[in-house]
This record gives C-alpha cells, structure tokens and sequence, in this order.
C-alpha cells in the first residue's frame, strides 16, 4: 500500500486528489495539509511514502518544505504539484531533493502514474517540461570515455547516463527524441556490451566511470 500524505491550500484540490486517490485499491490517503508548516509536521507524525505537494502555500512554500523534511525523511518520495511551468522553479524543487514535478493540469491518469514512478524510485518530470532538464543535463561538462570491451555510441553513452539518474525508458525517449523502442535497444546494447544486467549494476559502472557524480 502506497501511502500519500497531499498538501495543498485549496479545499476544491485537495478534495479532488482524495476522490482520485480512494479509487486506486493500492493508494491510502493518510493526511491533509492545508500550509507547508502543517505538511512539514504531518510528514513527520504520518511518515507517508509520497507527499503531493503544492509550491504556492501560506507560511512555508513547497520548496522550503521540501528542504525540510529530505534531511528528516530520506526516504520520503516528494511529487511538486503546481500549475506553474516555470523552469527555475523546477530546478529549485530537483536541487532541494523532490522527486517529481507534474502540473495541476496534467490528466488524472498522469498524477497516478507520477506517484507510482516516484514510489518505485524514479523521477518523474512532467513531459512539457522535460527539455529543461534535457538542457541542463547537455550543458555538464564531457564524463570521460568508460572502459568498455567495445567502445559505447555516443547515444549509448547518454542513455546510460539517464538510466543512472533514475529516468524511466519513456522519460529518456522524451528526453532524447527517440522510440521507447530504441532506448530498449539501446539498454540491450548496453548489457551487453558491458556485460550488465540489472539497473543497480549500470548505475554502479556509470559512477565508476565518472558518467555520473
């Protein structure tokens, strides 16, 4: 059972999230905030496994809430739900520790698949935004070459990457403009390549290899 803590300010939200929420046999809703304060301290009694958490709130914003309880509840998976498309505040909600962004005006369906991404240890960005982080991620300096039995394409090389920063296969295919199909491809390409087979195994080889900090 995934349990969700929401906090929002909005009574009309916060009502739909729990509608939405009591019709998913594996989602308990375990508290409602209405302020970042009431959230940072409900997080903290509660111990939900997701918060969905408003940016705009009275007291305490959603990123400050954020830099709150990462260092209290490591564990604790924080999904940004805001209707703001804004790229700095979506870096800002990423370096204080969020695990995804998604707009209020994303489709039910979305949110659900947002929670379930980040519970399983993903990131989940919301698909208009994604090209922020492509461009951030374009902009670090060059990883050097990994030892590899056979030398990794170009393309390989930034599929492994995002593989190691926790993307999923669509938000990597979303990322670099290509299939599914091909970032399955591409992952096969590099299992065997490298002769890796799990996730955890490619992240350990990345970090190794510098492709990753």
């Amino acid at each position: 059972m995934i349990r969700i803590l929401v906090a929002d300010d909005h009574a009309i939200v916060r009502g739909g999230l729990r509608a939405l929420l009591k019709a998913e046999p594996d989602m308990e809703l375990v508290g409602e905030a209405t302020g970042g304060r009431e959230a940072v301290e409900l997080a903290a009694r509660c111990r939900p496994d997701v918060l969905v958490l408003d940016i705009s709130m009275p007291d305490l914003d959603g990123i400050r809430v954020t830099q709150a309880l990462k260092p209290q509840i490591p564990d604790l998976r924080i999904l940004i739900l805001t209707v703001h498309d804004d790229e700095a505040l979506l870096r800002a909600a990423m370096r204080a520790g969020a695990s995804g962004y998604i707009l209020k005006c994303a489709a039910e369906a979305e949110l659900i698949s947002a929670i379930r991404t980040v519970m399983g240890g993903g990131l989940y960005v919301d698909p208009p935004m994604l090209r922020v982080l492509l461009g951030d991620h374009q902009a670090r300096p060059k990883a050097p070459e990994p030892e590899a039995v056979e030398p990794l394409t170009n393309r390989e090389k930034e599929t492994l990457k995002l593989i190691a920063e926790g993307y999923t296969n669509r938000q990597i295919a979303e990322l670099l403009n290509i299939s599914v199909r091909t970032v399955e491809g591409h992952r096969a390409n590099l299992s065997e390549k490298l002769g890796l087979h799990s996730r955890v195994e490619l992240v350990r080889y990345a970090r190794e290899h510098g492709l990753i900090e």
